[in-house]
């Protein structure tokens, strides 16, 4: 994921010294770590490392659900799954996806075979069955976010430092190709799983392609471009990071930022005030303003208007046309966690990846009847977007971003609901929201309702700017937050409500290094803890995996964790992959029987200067091979469910 450590806005939120005395209490209340929140009922006190309750259940940790051997955690060329376990490759940057397409030669890559390829830094995952409505297991469809390019270990003689010149226009064109969305088709046969190389459902999504803007903000004048006068019809996507999937059966993929894709004056934009908020400062990193005069901010001055948005893709029709769903908001989308209330609506949590941003909710004005899937159509397009306030007193409130609502007028700024989106962060400013660690991937619980978020990081959190859910100056290890619904635990959870409890789940880093301040069960292992939670799901038992992001910064591998949420070994994490130096993993994802757990490995070797130094060429290992930002699948040698 791109870290964007924009701390522009963290003078103006400041916290004062009582606010920090606050905080110190809210950590050593006995519902930390354990699942509380006021007034909505407390767990048995377990035992957990730092903690005022350290030893309570230290006998009890044998129960945890996870069953599988913890990997013992190495940092080195190659990927590394627990014992037991094996991580197959499925899918790699180049592989083919069209019939008779030979093995990709990089020395011959061009920008129209890239787009017919698999993309670059794959990220989200989601499996889709088929037939489309089964919850079958051994076929299906791979929808894939590919995030971004790493050109220093794509092309010779790149090296970041000396982009955009180094690149010519080609590579930039095969860049711009490598980005978006891959769907593949894939069949399990015997224990194997492979890519149908001639379905007709496979797909590319690139910076070329055409994706209709519907909801609030469509056809707005700052939607409208010379190519695009009517504000309906963008080109192109990228920096797609995390995502969701609908009851509906589409999947919903992300757009995390485009403040470096142009070039440019940001000072002479009429957006400046908003442009700057969302982090652009004219760089062009890859150089794309000299193929593409609409990159400009001076020829196209709408055009990133129509970038940071959540599209929706029907990977079950190839002939479908994507949507951005504008209802949704503008930031830099993390993640979209799709939600079926018991009355029907819709909701959606997502995360803006940036230091000192926010989470949000959007709830559906319609509702989906699961018998006749045509009401999910165009149902995010009308709804209400809010965004959240954490309290010191354990609650956590939705302010709704609506026109009209408290500062929410044309005198502040925002001339209807579409000027809303198009600034939702000012108008998450606006409102009072509690600004966060860098919020990443969240995922609901499927068995008891709670809701998980992943603050990755912030390193420009000080003393000073400190809030009750944001607790650590300096915070390089991140923590994940737990938003209670009412009614929860259990599926009923009223995820519509406008006031949540919420609790600090764990604090990320080393439990045996006080100046970390991290937070554990007691029986954490010394290589179960882990450090920058990005992604995570949780599998059909309703148990987490999570995937980091930046273990490397502190010379251990990113890799996926399995934690229990509930019972005696609750934040008790379980090694059970390692990637390879330079990568992160991203977009964990379950088949429905749990039996195969794909996951994406990014940018191996990104950490090298060049192909010439690089540290790894994961996942091939010839002496001419670049390292390919991959899908594995994992699963049980025998077969069975992973993690019992």
């Amino acid at each position: 994921m791109k870290d964007t450590t924009s701390g522009s806005n963290a003078a103006k939120r400041s916290q004062s010294t009582a606010m920090r005395e606050i905080i110190a209490e809210r950590v050593k209340r006995r519902g930390f770590l354990l699942g509380s929140a006021a007034g909505l009922g407390a767990v048995a006190a377990q035992g957990f490392v730092g903690s005022l309750f350290a030893g309570t259940a230290h006998a009890q940790a044998a129960q945890s659900s996870l069953g599988f051997a913890e990997l013992a955690r190495v940092l080195d060329h190659d990927a590394h799954v627990a014992p037991g376990y094996r991580a197959d490759v499925l899918v790699r940057w180049g592989d083919a996806m069209k019939a008779g397409q030979e093995p990709m030669e990089p020395a011959m890559m061009t920008s129209d075979d890239q787009a017919e390829r698999f993309g670059f830094n794959c990220d989200f995952i989601a499996f889709m069955p088929l037939p489309k409505g089964s919850q079958g297991s051994d076929h299906g469809l791979l929808c894939v976010n590919n995030e971004y390019a790493s050109p220093n270990v794509m092309f010779p003689g790149v090296t970041w430092d000396n982009m955009p010149d180094s690149l010519s226009d080609e590579q930039v064109r095969i860049i711009d190709a490598s980005v978006g969305h891959s769907i593949v088709e894939v069949k399990r046969e015997g224990d194997r799983w492979t890519v149908v190389q001639d379905s007709p459902m496979n797909r590319r999504f690139t910076m070329a392609s055409d994706f209709a803007i519907s909801g609030p903000a469509a056809g707005h004048p700052w939607m409208q471009t010379s190519y695009d006068p009517a504000g309906v019809l963008a080109k192109g996507t990228h920096y797609n990071c995390a995502g969701g999937v609908t009851p509906w059966g589409t999947i919903l993929s992300c757009e995390e930022g485009a403040y470096d894709t142009f070039g440019g004056t940001v000072a002479d934009s009429p957006h400046a005030a908003v442009l700057e908020r969302y982090d652009y400062d004219g760089s062009d990193y890859y150089g794309r303003t000299r193929i593409e005069p609409r990159f400009d901010l001076a020829a196209e001055p709408n055009e990133p208007n129509r970038f940071d948005w959540v599209i929706e893709i029907d990977p079950y029709d190839p002939d479908s046309a994507p949507v951005k769903r504008t209802a949704l908001g503008r930031f830099h989308h993390e993640g979209a966690t799709v939600w079926l209330n018991s009355d029907g609506r819709v909701v959606v949590y997502m995360g803006d990846d940036s230091n000192f941003e926010y989470v949000y909710r959007f709830v559906s004005d319609g509702t989906f009847d699961p018998a006749n899937p045509e009401t999910g159509r165009n149902l995010l397009d009308q709804g209400t977007l809010s965004v959240a306030r954490f309290e010191a007193d354990g609650t956590m409130r939705w302010l709704p971003l609506v026109h009209g609502t408290g500062p929410l007028t044309p005198e502040n700024g925002f001339a209807d609901q579409a000027e809303v989106l198009l600034k939702t962060r000012l108008a998450a400013d606006a409102l009072g929201a509690t600004p966060m660690d860098r919020p990443e991937g969240m995922e609901a619980n499927p068995v008891t309702g709670r809701v998980y978020a992943n603050m990755t990081k912030n390193k420009n959190i000080t003393a000073d700017n400190l809030n009750p859910v944001n607790t650590r100056p300096e915070n390089l290890y991140g923590h994940i937050v737990e938003m209670i619904p009412p009614g929860t635990p259990g599926p009923e959870t009223d995820h519509t409500a406008e006031v949540y409890g919420w609790d600090l789940f764990v604090l990320c880093g080393n439990p045996q290094a006080p100046e970390h301040g991290a937070r554990w069960h007691s029986e954490t292992s010394e290589s179960g803890w882990f450090v920058n939670p990005d992604n995570l799901t949780f599998d059909p038992r309703g148990r987490m995996f999570v995937a980091t992001d930046g273990a490397n910064e502190i010379d251990l591998p990113d890799g996926i964790y399995g934690v229990d949420t509930e019972g005696p070994a609750r934040a008790l994490p379980k090694l059970l992959f390692a990637a390879p130096v330079g990568a992160e993993c991203c977009g964990p994802c379950f088949t429905p029987d749990g039996r195969t757990l794909f996951v994406a490995v990014q940018h191996p070797g990104e950490d090298s200067e060049s192909l010439e130094t690089v540290s790894t060429r994961w996942p091939d290992f010839g002496t001419d091979s670049l390292p390919r930002p991959t899908v594995v699948a994992i699963q049980r040698e025998d077969g069975d469910e992973i993690g019992t």
